[in-house]
């Protein structure tokens, strides 16, 4: 018996917690940008206006704004044009937020999937976060033409350097927007609670930041809140880059990107560590 073979074969996954898999997700590139089609595609498809929605959502939501914040409430917009300021902070906060929600179920929605065919698991978030890249492109799109709009009308704003930290604000919204999503998409599997969390949770969670307020109108004890929200320096930044009016630091921005990191961090080991056994869970 001693002298019998060792024909026991155990497989264990080689990858760590920490692997971004970043050479195996360049690898499948053709299928990343597959699904960045097939979820631009679908969000239009059998529509009868199809991608004018991309425009109808945010002007709709501006003109909420401006007349409940700021013809009702009469909350101050620092002297910028209020479609310019409400319009500034709305397609940021969607960039964010779509990437959140849609991250967030990613397990959930595409369980059939994972379960069938292997492939690098962090392209599905990944996708999602290119797929709606495009929309912020379209509704930064509308954002410039209304800011020549108000620029022709002779409004006082004006573009800043700060234009240049611009790839690097939608880089951080990105990120924290996937970090964010991986580790609720991970204990979604096992805590459907969250799902419901997540969905009226996210729209709340706006008003911690300066989406509907200029940051100079917060004070008490609720500026200490806006100021911990990392959207908040992303908001004020990208308001102040483009229309020279936001409050700026670059300690907030060292904070929001020092955040960012870590909740990547975190997003990655979680969802790494439950991409091995979901299918059982999901």
């Amino acid at each position: 018996m001693a002298n019998e073979p060792n024909n026991l074969w155990v497989i264990e996954p080689t990858s760590s917690l920490f692997d971004l898999k970043i050479k195996e997700s360049i690898d499948y590139r053709d299928l990343l940008w597959l699904l960045v089609r097939r979820d631009f595609v679908s969000f239009y498809k059998q529509t009868i206006l199809g991608p004018v929605w991309f425009f109808i959502q945010p002007i709709f939501t501006v003109f909420i704004y401006v007349v409940i914040f700021g013809s009702v409430a009469g909350i101050s917009t620092d002297g910028l044009p209020k479609p310019l300021f409400y319009l500034a902070g709305v397609i940021t906060w969607n960039y964010f937020s779509d990437c959140l929600v849609k991250t967030s179920s990613v397990f959930r929605d595409n369980s059939t999937i994972f379960g069938k065919v292997y492939f690098p698991r962090l392209i599905m978030p990944l996708s999602i976060i290119f797929s709606n890249l495009i929309r912020f492109a379209v509704q930064l799109l509308l954002f410039l033409v209304l800011m020549g709009y108000y620029f022709i009308k002779g409004d006082q704003f004006h573009v800043t350097s700060y234009l240049l930290l611009f790839p690097f604000l939608i880089v951080l919204m990105a990120l924290l927007g996937l970090g964010l999503g991986m580790i609720i998409s991970a204990l979604t599997t096992k805590y459907r609670d969250l799902a419901f969390l997540v969905t009226f949770g996210v729209p709340l969670l706006m008003y911690t930041t300066t989406v509907v307020f200029p940051f100079s109108s917060v004070g008490g004890k609720y500026k200490l809140l806006v100021e911990l929200n990392p959207m908040t320096t992303i908001i004020e930044h990208f308001r102040y880059a483009f229309l020279g009016n936001g409050s700026i630091s670059w300690g907030a921005l060292a904070y929001t990107t020092l955040i960012t990191i870590f909740t990547l961090l975190i997003g990655v080991v979680v969802f790494n560590k439950v991409e091995k056994d979901f299918v059982d869970t999901v």
